[in-house]
């Protein structure tokens, strides 16, 4: 995907601007719920990996919270989010071969109706 801009680029302090990256991953959450529900596992996938990403760069960060505005509970937050998003898109996974597998047995079980 393309690059993220940096703080300087959108006229934010570092603190505000990686605290911002937390938020993203939230947001990313809700709209892998939302590709979740239209069955868009491949696009949720993508955008699990981009919330890892974003993750690992916060990890990173080793600054006292009063420099980085609390970041650390941000982290913390952003960790659990990725964990029960990673939950949820590995029970979609199973459900839908779950799925895929029944509808396989349930066209054998069902001859096919001959006019």
């Amino acid at each position: 995907g393309a690059e993220l801009p940096g703080p300087d680029e959108l006229r934010v302090g570092g603190a505000p601007y990686l605290n911002g990256m937390a938020e993203a991953i939230g947001e990313a959450r809700r709209a892998i719920l939302d590709l979740l529900r239209r069955g868009e596992v491949t696009e949720a996938e993508r955008l699990l990996a981009a919330m890892e990403d974003l993750y690992y760069i916060l990890v990173s960060i080793d600054f006292p919270d009063a420099i980085t505005g609390n970041l650390r509970r941000s982290t913390d937050v952003s960790r659990s989010l990725l964990e029960k998003t990673r939950g949820d898109l590995s029970l979609s996974l199973v459900q839908r071969d779950l799925k895929e597998a029944l509808e396989r047995h349930a066209s054998r079980l069902d001859p096919p109706v001959v006019s």
